[in-house]
């Protein structure tokens, strides 16, 4: 039975997130599956995902096959180096140990790279939410002359008519 690593679509319409699955290849997209191995949100920025990454790379060694989308998700979460490194380390390329302090020093900066992207998110953000607060304050400073102008133009001519009138009592 050949098996495929593929997402499952879960969620609302326009509002979709994905379960990351083990399942036969044969089954349809949404149908049975054998494991579930994590998930996936894109609706996050950037994109959320939880995966449980010992079985993910246990499936991939017994030769499931991951779909386009579910090779790039396990390639950014770092499965595929993995897999990678502990074949190099079992043709004897290199030791086990140095393996895994490739694989950590790749992870270390991989999340390194991740936080620069939230807080520049985060920067962006902050950023659009002072302008268009500096925008709305001079909007209502903008509107606030214009109606000082109008009133100053109409007050001569109420001191005018009050002088009028005050001639028109006095005779």
């Amino acid at each position: 039975m050949p098996v495929k690593i593929r997402l499952t679509r879960q969620g609302k319409k326009g509002y979709a997130f994905y379960h990351i699955v083990a399942a036969d290849s044969r089954a349809p997209r949404d149908g049975k599956y054998i494991e579930r191995l994590g998930s996936y949100n894109p609706n996050t920025h950037p994109a959320t995902v939880e995966l449980d990454f010992d079985r993910a790379l246990t499936w991939l060694n017994h030769g499931a096959q991951p779909t386009e989308t579910c090779r790039n998700i396990l390639s950014h979460e770092g499965v595929l180096l993995k897999k990678h490194l502990l074949e190099g380390a079992r043709k004897g390329a290199f030791s086990e140990t140095e393996a895994e302090a490739r694989f950590e020093t790749w992870k270390n900066e991989k999340q390194s790279r991740i936080e620069t992207i939230k807080n520049e998110a985060a920067r962006k953000k902050n950023e659009t939410a002072r302008k268009s607060k500096e925008d709305e304050v001079k909007a209502r400073e903008a509107i606030a002359r214009k109606v000082a102008e109008k009133l100053a133009a109409a007050e001569p001519e109420v001191k005018e008519e009050a002088a009028e009138t005050g001639a028109e009592a006095a005779e």
